[in-house]
């Protein structure tokens, strides 16, 4: 049935308002959709919006066929997505990689793509698209229950009128967008909203066309069988967790800043940046860091096993599940289990899968960054500096996370580890013995019969009290992939740049030429690539003999930071200083305030040692409290 309405209350209305459609009337088609009152329709428009700052557009053509079935064609100028879902069966279909992912027989009993009720699944409430679902969810169930020529209620409406400038003529008549409004409005069942950088063009026909089917998966395309509540789930999360990277609510952008404590576990926050004080067993850190960082860890496993998973399966035809399977099968026998002992731990917390969070933490293997260290004639007064930059998709939202742990482990050293919540190891961290590490992602992927890097990284700064033990730490564990790190020891203001693949380690001394990096600068090691390495290393001999803190972090600044910068760390490893930047969700970290934290003060203890400062410095930390 057609839906063409236009009326106002009472029959009040101008010569000039009859002229035009009333947002009402607009809208009124979207809300019966909403309403689930009509098993069939077809829904069409674009949407543009920005990623890394640049306007990406996709285009959409929903059709639905019965209260289980529906087909929804997504496409951009680089990727293509269909996804089928009948009473049976779910279907993702890749045209451009010609292949299929799909799974059969029951959905999952929540996080399903049943169409009913499909918004409040999909839509976070931290998300400011939330308040937006909300509305209209209220105004379809308003709209079902009034006249269909009556004006939309006010009482609803009136708190959105001013963002969206709506008016009435008079009191209880038809709205209508004013000048400025973000709304444009041709005909009933067309919508165009701008808000902010994000615009939306939709059109709603209630009824089918003559020739609407499910669109028939060509022959040739390769199928790959998921299990349909896998699939269903994956699809689901992954995009409640994208409506909260794209438009990100107050809960993310300003969250709460309350301190906490727990058994084994503190959650203080510094300059607006967490950080997480974990002590004990492996079971009692993995329980406390569950315990203090649930929603942290939440929003960290939707963006790494669901929203990138669903975007990589888009834009590289793969189902990501799988390779990470692949690589926990190789990757896991070299995991200690002290460590694992921990990740089950925390799962045990967050109420989740061990196994998930087990696949979550090879994860790392993907990392790509930059480091420097410089020390003696390249600074003031001869302090080593050891700058670490992590470049790596930002647009996945795992600044949400960003965590910077201090952990006691039993029997171990204590360190400092600039994480994300969810995650067990390290890719940037120091020690109590003033040894710092950072790494480097290179090629090589798929080369996964080793120790995780992360995992490899970790246990240098439980084990290892000086650079030599690092290094033989490195030469004599089997390795994956290509990897590129910068190790210091600020005892001895050693300091080491290394390339490592499977099969082969090289050790990279202070200003030492190397074919990668050309000529090197005294007392120096930088690694990066490209035009980036060519610009960290030009800052470095610019300011050679008057590095200090402040140039240091100038020396990570962009564009030797990229715009997918999640963090940077400068280490002052011979005092335990460190500082630390973390991405936001409109700029890198490279353009972030740094927070310093000192590794002996969070630990409470001497730079000498473990010997207890004198109680009038800080509150001495019991492990059995």
């Amino acid at each position: 049935m057609g839906i063409v309405l236009f009326a106002t209350a009472a029959g009040r209305c101008t010569a000039d308002d009859a002229a035009r459609t009333s947002f009402d009337a607009a809208v009124r088609p979207f809300l019966h959709v909403l309403s689930g009152k009509d098993e069939s329709f077809q829904l069409t428009g674009s949407a543009t919006f920005p990623v890394d700052g640049k306007p990406q557009q996709v285009k959409l053509a929903l059709s639905r066929f019965s209260k289980d079935s529906f087909a929804l064609q997504l496409t951009h100028e680089q990727y293509a997505a269909w996804l089928l879902r009948s009473e049976d069966a779910t279907s993702l279909v890749l045209p451009l990689h010609k292949r299929v992912l799909f799974g059969e027989g029951e959905a999952a009993k929540e996080h399903h793509l049943l169409p009913a009720g499909i918004l409040g699944r999909v839509v976070s409430s931290a998300s400011n698209v939330h308040k937006w679902t909300s509305l209209a969810s209220a105004l379809s169930q308003a709209s079902v229950l009034t006249n269909q020529q009556a004006a939309l209620p006010g009482f609803l409406l009136t708190p959105f009128a001013k963002q969206l400038k709506l008016t009435q003529p008079e009191p209880g008549s038809h709205w209508f967008p004013a000048k400025g409004s973000p709304l444009a409005i041709e005909r009933p069942g067309q919508l165009s909203v701008r808000i902010n950088d994000v615009d939306v063009d939709l059109q709603v026909q209630m009824e089918l066309p003559a020739d609407a089917s499910m669109p028939v998966i060509p022959e040739g395309f390769e199928r790959v069988r998921i299990r349909r509540a896998t699939l269903e789930r994956t699809l689901c999360r992954g995009v409640h967790r994208a409506t909260e990277i794209l438009a990100p609510g107050p809960a993310l952008t300003s969250p709460a800043t309350a301190n906490r404590k727990v058994s084994h576990g503190e959650l203080r926050w510094v300059g607006g940046q967490r950080v997480v004080l974990l002590d004990g067993t492996p079971e009692q850190i993995g329980t406390a860091h569950g315990q203090l960082l649930s929603d942290e860890a939440r929003r960290c496993i939707e963006s790494v096993l669901f929203s990138f998973a669903t975007g990589h399966a888009i834009v590289e035809g793969k189902w990501f599940m799988s390779d990470l399977e692949s690589a926990w099968k190789e990757l896991s026998p070299h995991i200690p289990e002290r460590h694992r002992r921990e990740t089950r731990a925390l799962a045990k917390a967050l109420d989740v899968d061990p196994h998930t969070l087990e696949l979550l933490n090879v994860f790392p293997e993907l990392f790509h960054c930059s480091g420097f260290a410089v020390a003696d004639s390249a600074t003031v007064g001869g302090k080593l500096y050891h700058g670490r930059v992590l470049d790596y998709m930002t647009t996945i939202g795992l600044q949400d996370a960003a965590t910077t742990f201090i952990v006691q482990p039993n029997g171990y050293s204590a360190f400092a580890n600039v994480g994300y919540a969810s995650f067990t190891g390290s890719v940037t961290g120091m020690n109590e013995h003033h040894v710092s590490l950072g790494e480097m992602g290179g090629k090589g992927e798929g080369q996964w019969a080793g120790v995780p890097m992360a995992t490899l990284m970790r246990r240098a700064l439980e084990e290892c009290s000086t650079l030599a033990e690092v290094m033989e730490l490195w030469r004599d564990s089997p390795r994956t992939c290509e990897y590129f790190y910068v190790f210091a020891d600020g005892k001895t203001n050693e300091m080491v740049g290394v390339s490592a693949v499977p099969e082969a380690i090289e050790f990279i001394g202070r200003g030492e030429f190397h074919k990668r990096l050309g000529e090197g600068i005294p007392d120096t090691v930088a690694l990066s690539a490209g035009s980036r390495l060519a610009t960290l290393k030009k800052r470095i001999l610019a300011k050679h003999g008057a590095i200090d803190v402040e140039t240091a972090k100038w020396l990570m600044s962009r564009p030797v930071a990229m715009q997918s910068n999640l963090h940077n760390v400068l280490f002052v490893p011979e005092d335990g200083d460190f500082y630390v930047a973390n991405a936001s969700h409109s700029r890198p970290a490279a353009e972030m305030p740094y927070v310093h934290l000192n590794l002996f003060e969070l630990l409470n203890v001497s730079p000498q040692g473990r010997k207890p400062l004198p109680l009038s410095t800080g509150t001495t930390r019991n492990s059995d409290d």
